[in-house]
């Protein structure tokens, strides 16, 4: 796998990492939005946070796991 590609892998993991942990936050801590939207909403949205926040961590790892080398190569190569 090239450099490159490894990287945008990981970034947008990463990223989705990010917005899912955000949004859990947001979730419960400040409980954004429970006013405008049903409990049936609210659930939907942690579970929808929870289930991205795993499918990042294991792309993360599959990343590590299979391609930890990879981050090893010098840009330019």
């Amino acid at each position: 796998m090239k450099k490159e590609l490894y990287e945008m892998l990981k970034t947008s993991a990463e990223a989705d990492k990010s917005k899912a942990l955000l949004t859990l936050n947001l979730l419960g801590e400040n409980a954004i939005g429970i006013g405008d939207h049903s409990t049936g909403d609210f659930y939907k949205n942690a579970e929808e946070a929870l289930s991205t926040l795993g499918d990042a961590d294991d792309r993360l790892t599959t990343l590590k796991t299979y391609f930890n080398n990879i981050k090893k190569v010098v840009v330019g190569d």
